[in-house]
């Protein structure tokens, strides 16, 4: 079931009213991610305010959410001695049916949660459809109540939670940011359809077309009803007239028989019996009177059972596609849970500064490892003069633009007069006083780090400028110096450290960028503001976000979701990335086993965790984040320039080797991060040798793989081309707006229908026009603004891999929560390219 955005508060208030000193803790499963890392700090900082004891498990992935479920969530139910409970998940299995992985659905077992309460935020996509439209115990069956819908819990209606909705009986609650409401309609209703609907055996018999196998089914049944009233014309009816003129006294004994369940009940002639002594009883016979021919006064069959089974698995069928067509449509991203975590802060009036640098972080972390509306993908740019829509399109615009009024209403600008230097165009690197904590907008440009690097190496390292200037190159390398000297800066004093560069070129480098910018395709690197200092409408398009923690430090929000990243993905001990020993590896491969993965990336969760509350955590990662992107750098140089990278029939595909930091790649995340770079360079190639993106825009879909020697695996991400919805977002309102209009021509088409029953005189050949009109234009209404399809551009990786998985026999895991990411043994990854190359991985 799924809880409303409106109602988001409703669960825990609850929880803040009915928590005691003896009630178990809440325990939280948290994804190895920073936008789940801060929608915890959010969440257990809530928590403490109400005195409310927590509990934090790490969650690595779906075999260690298995174990999870097993060790801690399904004793806390009650029919195994627990006293039920609360537990939030946080980015973790929101596409897995959590009931059974958790084990509070017990297989034929009819007690079933045990009063343990599941609360899922998560932003991928797509949902598991059991959790948001089911999950919940049924109330017992009686004979009044005896459809899914009859035994849902009170104040559930449909699978969504009302206002009379009562906690405390436990089922998945599924928190709903928007996406269910306005976009799953479709498929609630064939969930719910599936639910009540009888089991039939389907032994994949060709149904025909609907439309002509009805035809064909009346046929049958008329053929089969003939037959049946040509075997009883003769004998049937002048049984009955001879019965009718024998004795009027016997007429009452015959009708009640015959109105009997008795052995008659499969008889092909009892229908006509019971419905030919119900045309007696509601008009006046004598014994005398005549029957019309029996043609007139036979009343109409019913459908057979074959008939009646035919329609009932085609209905199935065609509800099961709906649900596998949504469940094909491919990767995504909804809004991040720390976002969604910060709306709940607001509705209960607890947000602060603190909190909502959380969610400016875990927002910003999103586009750090490229997570947008279609899937993991490669940043969308703009080109052909159509500008660029980023992360998530217009509504990743909306909820970056409500987090800039918050800043703005949080942090009131001074009432001084001064011209703060933000406002020009330099970057911030102080903080205005020793107790300055605000948070201020700030014009940022694309590159990595500046604060804590030089110019040079924060240019050098950046992903834009990277794919832009081609710096994996020696003629890249000589267009930065280029650049730089176009700008008036030598290499001297570029190279050293940005906060003790001289004043004057701070000042002067915002504008030195635009004005040459251009020259170098470089229209992005800096975001827009007027010439006066003043911002158009207070919107500050493209700004970020800083914050200062008084004398000690001051960091971007782009800043901190990269040191948390990599605190993630490398650790704070950098010389534990060093490579494995090369040779054969004796270990075997156990698809079900991930503790090597556990012990080593869990220790990791805490120390990133630390960081984002502990400035001085957070600053002694700073050092790993630039070990990790030099590696980056590093590496994607090297395969661009060595030319490793395969044309495949449906991607690109690339292989980490020779490289001294290959072991750093065995993490998805920062594999993903070395994907985009990658990735990007590519799609800006293509773009220099035949003036556009392939594939509609959308770029090539690129697989890399890293090695494990230690465990004789070889990691795999899929990253698609980018430009998919991203470049076509649907608006929320316009979709509502298409919505309530395709409901009003549902009203109009109805009415038609009725108004045609009523008369016989209506124009029927004018009613299929306007119906046939009707239809067309519904049919544009499953896609985008340029009328694509639904699903249009996302990353299919996901589904190609179980593709993969069902038809070859390659040993391959599935286990992160991340689809687009598989761990293939290392003697089977060229067939399961080969078979991979064949598949659709980009819609």
């Amino acid at each position: 079931m799924y809880l409303p955005r409106a109602l988001i508060s409703k669960l825990y208030l609850h929880l803040q009213n009915t928590r005691h000193p003896l009630s178990p803790p809440v325990l939280i499963l948290v994804a190895l991610e920073p936008d789940a890392l801060c929608a915890c700090r959010i969440l257990t900082r809530l928590l403490k305010h109400d005195y409310i004891p927590h509990k934090i498990q790490p969650v690595a992935g779906y075999a260690d959410l298995e174990r999870v479920g097993a060790e801690l969530v399904s004793p806390m139910m009650e029919a195994r001695g627990g006293a039920g409970g609360v537990v939030v998940c946080l980015g973790v299995g929101g596409m897995a049916d959590l009931g059974t992985v958790l084990g509070l659905e017990p297989e034929g077992e009819e007690n079933t949660f045990g009063g343990v309460e599941v609360w899922v935020a998560d932003a991928h996509r797509p949902w598991n459809l059991g959790n948001v439209f089911g999950g919940f115990p049924l109330e017992p069956e009686t004979e009044v109540a005896t459809t899914f819908a009859a035994r849902s819990p009170v104040g559930v209606k449909g699978g969504r939670i009302d206002r009379g909705y009562k906690p405390g009986k436990g089922g998945i609650i599924v928190l709903d940011d928007g996406d269910i409401e306005d976009e799953l309609a479709k498929e609630r209703d064939a969930y719910l359809a599936l639910v009540d609907m009888p089991d039939i055996e389907d032994n994949g018999e060709d149904l025909g077309d609907s439309d002509d196998d009805s035809e064909e089914e009346e046929e049958e049944d008329e053929a089969e009803a003939s037959t049946v009233r040509a075997g009883q014309k003769r004998k049937s009816w002048s049984d009955f007239d001879h019965e009718d003129s024998e004795d009027d006294e016997d007429r009452p004994r015959q009708r009640r028989r015959s109105n009997s369940s008795s052995s008659i009940a499969d008889s092909p002639r009892r229908p006509k019996q019971r419905g030919l002594i119900s045309l007696r009883d509601d008009a006046i016979f004598s014994p005398s009177d005549s029957l019309d021919p029996p043609t007139a006064a036979q009343p109409p069959r019913g459908p057979s059972a074959r008939t009646l089974r035919r329609r009932l698995l085609r209905l199935r069928r065609d509800n099961e596609a709906i649900l596998q067509k949504y469940y094909r449509l491919g990767a995504s991203y909804s809004e991040p849970i720390s976002s969604m975590m910060y709306s709940l802060a607001s509705e209960l009036g607890r947000e602060d500064n603190d909190l909502l640098w959380l969610a400016i972080v875990g927002v910003t972390s999103m586009e750090l490892y490229g997570r947008s509306s279609a899937g993991v993908a490669v940043p969308v740019r703009s080109s052909e003069g159509r500008p660029a829509s980023g992360w998530l399109g217009v509504r990743g615009a909306r909820i970056r633009q409500l987090l800039r009024d918050e800043v703005r209403r949080l942090n009131p600008p001074e009432l001084s007069g001064k011209v703060l230097p933000e406002s020009s165009g330099i970057i911030p690197t102080t903080a205005r006083s020793p107790e300055d904590t605000s948070i201020r907008l700030s014009p940022e440009p694309k590159f990595l780090l500046i604060r804590h690097w030089s110019l040079y190496d924060s240019m050098l390292h950046s992903p834009y400028l990277f794919s832009r200037l081609k710096t994996w190159s020696e003629t890249g390398l000589k267009r930065l110096h280029k650049l730089l000297a176009k700008m008036g800066v030598s290499l001297v004093q570029c190279k050293q450290s940005y906060t003790h560069m001289d004043m004057m070129l701070k000042r002067e480098l915002r504008a030195k960028l635009l004005k040459y910018a251009s020259l170098y395709n470089l229209d992005e690197l800096v975001p827009t503001i007027d010439t006066d200092g003043k911002d158009r409408a207070g919107a500050k398009d493209g700004w970020g976000f800083v914050r200062s923690w008084g004398w000690r430090a001051t960091l971007s929000a782009q800043d901190v979701g990269v040191v948390v990243g990599a605190l993630l993905e490398v650790g704070k001990n950098t010389s534990a990335a060093e490579p494995a020993p090369s040779g054969p590896s004796q270990e075997v491969f156990d698809l079900s086993d991930n503790q090597v993965q556990s012990e080593e990336w869990l220790p990791r969760f805490w120390d990133a965790y630390d960081a984002l509350e502990d400035i001085e955590s957070l600053k002694s990662g700073l050092p790993t984040a630039q070990f990790l992107h030099k590696a980056i750098f590093t590496t994607g140089t090297t395969i661009l320039k060595k030319k490793q990278i395969s044309h495949l029939r449906a991607f690109r595909m690339c292989v980490v080797k020779d490289s001294t930091d290959a072991a750093l790649f065995n993490h998805p995340g920062a594999l993903t991060k070395l994907a985009l770079w990658v990735g990007e360079a590519l799609a800006e190639q293509e773009k220099d040798a035949t003036g556009k993106l392939a594939l509609g825009g959308r770029g090539t879909p690129l697989v890399v793989a890293s090695l494990d020697e230690k465990r004789g695996v070889y990691v795999v991400v899929g990253t698609g081309g980018g430009g998919g919805p991203d470049s076509t977002f649907v608006d929320r309102e316009a979709a509502k707006r298409k919505a309530e209009e395709r409901e009003r021509r549902e009203k109009v088409r109805e009415e038609q229908r009725r108004n045609k029953e009523r008369s016989e005189e209506e124009d029927d050949e004018s009613s299929s026009e306007e119906e046939d009109d009707d239809d067309e234009s519904d049919d544009g209404d499953e896609g985008g603004e340029d009328g694509r399809e639904r699903g249009y551009g996302l990353n299919k990786f996901g589904t190609a891999f179980q593709d993969v998985v069902a038809e070859t026999s390659a040993r391959v895991r599935i286990d992160s929560f991340e689809h687009c990411v598989v761990e293939v043994k290392k003697e089977d990854l060229g067939g399961f390219l080969e078979s991979l190359s064949m598949k659709a991985v980009i819609g």
